[in-house]
């Protein structure tokens, strides 16, 4: 059975902002699988930043990876991009109904973070692994700790904040990994391209800095593993 990974914005972000291009075609021989953007994470990551002369080589670079088929689009599974922006809708509206305060629902995560969880919804209905690559905290929150991300949301809003507790479940299905992660993978089957002793920690403190919602007790829990 095939299997996939589906990147969000934030962690292609990460590599593309690090320069971990290499490293990233070197996980995709390893994982022996698909990675799958959807056609809102390419709007985000090349078709904008294509138009503007700060970012448009690092769009390239990026749209490079698609030209060779390291990056691919839902369709390799037979997904079509209509039936992803419906189901997009439904978890845009879900996600941003599921905190409100002060009479008002809480407006948590956009349309191409939606697309991902969208298209892994489809693939558990084709019963197709999958997990989610995703550095932005909130979608990570909403997935893994949203009780969590209540209380963040009371403590900077300075207000109560009502959740729908029956939501929980439906985001409680997704699986998430971090750019930091794939890169501790890829330390571990010695694809880094820099063998220095420091290296790994020197490149965690660069994602974390770049993007990657990491913690310093994180990165030092992701050292002790070595």
């Amino acid at each position: 059975m095939t299997k996939a990974i589906i990147f969000d914005s934030s962690t292609l972000i990460s590599f593309v902002m690090n320069g971990l291009f290499p490293e990233l075609r070197e996980l995709k021989k390893i994982f022996g699988g698909h990675f799958i953007i959807t056609r809102e994470v390419k709007e985000e990551i090349i078709d904008k930043p294509i138009t503007i002369k700060r970012f448009a080589f690092e769009a390239l670079r990026a749209n490079q990876l698609i030209l060779d088929g390291i990056i691919e689009f839902p369709s390799v599974f037979g997904i079509k991009d209509e039936d992803i922006s419906k189901k997009t809708k439904e978890v845009f509206d879900l996600a941003n109904e599921t905190f409100s305060g002060k009479k008002k629902s809480i407006h948590l995560i956009d349309l191409g973070e939606c697309s991902v969880l969208a298209l892994s919804e489809l693939l558990n209905q084709k019963n197709i692994p999958n997990i989610l690559a995703v550095d932005e905290r909130t979608t990570r929150s909403l997935i893994e700790d949203p009780e969590g991300l209540r209380r963040f949301l009371e403590k900077r809003l300075h207000t109560i904040i009502t959740p729908r507790k029956q939501n929980y479940k439906f985001f409680g299905q997704f699986k998430i990994i971090r750019s930091s992660e794939l890169i501790y993978i890829g330390y571990k089957k010695n694809i880094l391209r820099i063998n220095t002793p420091n290296a790994l920690d020197a490149i965690f403190w660069a994602l974390k800095f770049r993007g990657c919602a990491i913690s310093e007790e994180e990165i030092a829990d992701l050292e002790n593993l070595k």
